[in-house]
Parts: C-alpha cells; structure tokens; sequence
C-alpha cells in the first residue's frame, strides 16, 4: 500500500454500487439518540443496510467529535469510525422547543436507538411508554451498561470496567501476570452489533404482530457471552479458569511461534492439521508418531515438549516461508502484524475493506467497510461521518416540513442550542 508523503495510505476508491439495486432498509428511519460507541456502532451499521439514520446531538456535539485521535476534514478518527452514512440535527433536548422537534422526528421513525444512562429519557419525557403512545409501531432500542432493571441498572459503565466485573479480564494475559484488558472496545463494538440484531428482529416481528417494542441490550450481557466458552465450564464443574496467555488449554499446537525474523499464530486444534503440519509442512513424521503427540490429548498433556521441538524447527527459516508452507499445506497460521502491516496485507486488499471516499473539505477520508455482504441488497455507498447539525435543513424542512419561519422561531426558543451561538437552520448545510 503506497502512503502520501504526510505518511497516510493511498487507499483505492470505494467500488460503485449497483445501479438501481435495493437495500435491506429502504425507506427506514432510524431517530438515533447515541453517542460515544456502543449506541453509534448500532445505527451506523442501520445507515449501511440503508435505513435513513437522523443523529441527534447536543450543541456541544458527540464526545467522540472531540477525541484526542488523528482528524481530517475536521473530524476526528473515532468519530469518523463510528458515524458514517448519518446525518445531523443539533437538538438541545432539555428545552420544549427541542423536545417537541425530537418527539415530531419519533413520531415518523421506525426505530429510535438511545444509550444514556438510564432515567434520562423518562427525564426528557422521551423514554418508551412516552413516545409508545405516539408511535405504537416503534422499535425503541436502549443500550445501556447494567440493563434497565435491577439494583445495579443506574450504575453508569465502560467497556473496560465490564470487562473487569464480567470475567472477561480474567481470561486474558499470561498465568503468571496480572489480567490484561482487552485493548480495542470490544464490548462496546459487540453490544453494538447485538443491538442490530435486537433492531432487526424487532422490525421483522412488527411485521407479523403490527406493532413496535422495547428491546435492550447491556454491556455486561455481552461480556458475559463473549466469556460464555469459559463460563459455561464454570458452571458445569464449578471450576475457575484463569489466564493462558497465548496457548490456551485443550488444544496443541495453539500458539505463537517465532520464526527466523517474525511471530506467527499456529491454530492446530485437530489431530488431521497436527499430522499435515509435521509431516508435510516439517518433515518430520516423527514427531506425528510419537506416542506423546499422536492425540490432541497428549499433545496438551505434554506442550512444553512438543512447543521446544516445533519452537526450533520455527526458527530456522524466515516467516514468510512458513506462511506459504504452511498455507500451501491449509494449516492455519498468519503472521503477528501491525495494523500499517494489515492494512497493507493482501488480506485486506483482497476484501476492499479500506477504502477512501469524497469529503467536502479534505477532498477524501479513509473508510473502512462494513463485516457483511448481500448478493441482493448491497450496503449502501459510504458517506462520510456528517459535520455538527450538517443535515438541519434537510431533516427539519425536508424530513418535518418546517418552514423557514418555523425554524427561525424554534432557533430562537433555543431548540438547536443558545440562540446567539447557533446557526439558524434555514442557513445551515
């Protein structure tokens, strides 16, 4: 992958999308109260399938716009990463003016998606039951850290203190060193994505019950199925799983080895690969016939034996020949990389997931694409995460039908902000 000379990759454009095809939510609009990562995750994965997603942010704009991360275009990487294909609408909620522009835009939706603690929707007047009786075919999904019931559901959370009160910390790291958090969000990401499966089925059983519903999803639940593996040991045998660094316990080989300039991960977790490995990509058989590695069993009874031999036979060649070796056998394995090396990596390449598209005011950002595909019903083309209130003439006068006298008088009872600092919305982009 070439880079600019400022160090930034060159990225392809984004492929165009079939003309005239269909997406999976035409015609869906999505009233998104999220901010920060979990909610945002949800309704930017909503914005590819196609669904209209209208971002309501306070005047001060979503934390992840002020981020102490690379920027471009005057937006900063994690906001970009999590907001694409949406548009903005600056609502200051806590005002009547705000709150009746937002209660017009849930009136319209099919889905509202929020992630404040809980007890600030029902303070805004904006919480199920409110809005429920105004658009009873509404999907209202909460996404929150502990649930909305229960003695612990007002308890604000982030994805590194869940990983630490679910267990999932205790799984990760080395035997002899302290638990080790996760370093990407990766409760928040996958809480986001339950959240658009809960999204889903709820519009796929409005269609045969006629009516919306509350559907939630909690950072703590996710974490706890994402340790589900270990936990429903835990509750078999009432045994304790620690940490195991980078051979877990069940399977051998399963690891990092070194070759001659360069780590890789080895997965062999059945005899079939064990004997492929030795025999056709070592050459040597005797280590498949050794009575101590002839089953997956013994082979993790004797690992530190079995580690040293492969360890040695690793190092004397470079990486990149184990990995065609190894490929060309269909052993799994791929080399411990750099995220500038797996962006750079054939891998990537071949899957288009980085691209760039246009921008406004940087003439192009980075975009990476979303985890699925459609033969029918591609994900829409990529637009880039909108600028603070980007969308208000587009949402209030084409979405709302509000007239520029309107706006003018919703601006000044400080709808969209303090009058004298806000933009009036028959001006803004």
């Amino acid at each position: 992958m070439d880079r600019s000379p400022a160090g930034r990759p060159e990225l392809p454009p984004h492929e165009a999308r079939p003309t005239g095809a269909p997406t999976a939510l035409d015609g869906a609009l999505i009233a998104d109260f999220t901010r920060v990562l979990a909610g945002p995750v949800c309704t930017q994965l909503l914005a590819d399938l196609g669904a209209r997603v209208v971002k309501i942010e306070h005047p001060d704009g979503d934390d992840m716009r002020h981020a102490s991360q690379a920027s471009i275009g005057g937006l900063t990487a994690a906001f970009l990463a999590l907001n694409r294909g949406k548009q903005s609408l600056v609502l200051d909620l806590a005002t009547p003016a705000g709150h009746a522009v937002a209660l017009d835009l849930v009136r319209r939706a099919d889905v509202l998606v929020e992630n404040f603690t809980p007890g600030v929707m029902e303070r805004l007047g904006l919480d199920y039951d409110a809005v429920a009786r105004i658009n009873p075919r509404l999907v209202y999904c909460s996404v929150s850290a502990y649930g909305r019931t229960g003695a612990v559901a007002r308890r604000s959370g982030y994805d590194p203190v869940v990983q630490a009160e679910s267990g999932l910390m205790s799984l990760n790291g080395f035997a002899e060193g302290p638990p080790v958090r996760v370093g990407p969000p990766v409760v928040d990401v996958s809480t986001g994505m339950m959240a658009c499966n809960a999204v889903l089925a709820g519009l796929l059983a409005r269609q045969h019950t006629g009516r919306g519903q509350h559907v939630e999803v909690a950072l703590f639940d996710t974490a706890a199925n994402l340790g589900a593996l270990y936990g429903m040991s835990h509750l078999i045998d009432g045994g304790v799983p620690g940490r195991f660094g980078q051979a877990p316990p069940g399977a051998a080989p399963v690891g990092l080895f070194e070759a001659s300039d360069g780590p890789f991960y080895l997965c062999c977790v059945n005899d079939r690969l064990y004997r492929r490995l030795v025999v056709d990509v070592l050459g040597r058989p005797d280590l498949a016939d050794d009575p101590r590695f002839a089953t997956n069993r013994g082979r993790a009874a004797n690992r530190p034996a079995l580690f040293e031999a492969l360890g040695a036979a690793f190092a004397s060649r470079p990486r990149d020949e184990w990995m065609a070796r190894l490929q060309a056998a269909n052993v799994p394995a791929g080399p411990v990389r750099t995220l500038a090396e797996a962006f750079a990596s054939p891998e990537m390449q071949a899957r288009g997931l980085a691209r760039s598209v246009p921008h406004e005011t940087a003439g192009s950002v980075p975009n990476i694409g979303p985890p699925f595909r459609f033969s029918h019903t591609p994900t829409v083309a990529p637009v880039p995460a909108p600028a603070l209130g980007q969308h208000a003439r587009a949402v209030l006068a084409g979405l709302l039908g509000y007239d520029d006298a309107r706006c003018a008088a919703l601006a000044a009872e400080g709808a969209f902000g303090p009058p004298a600092s806000t933009a009036a919305p028959d001006t803004a982009r």
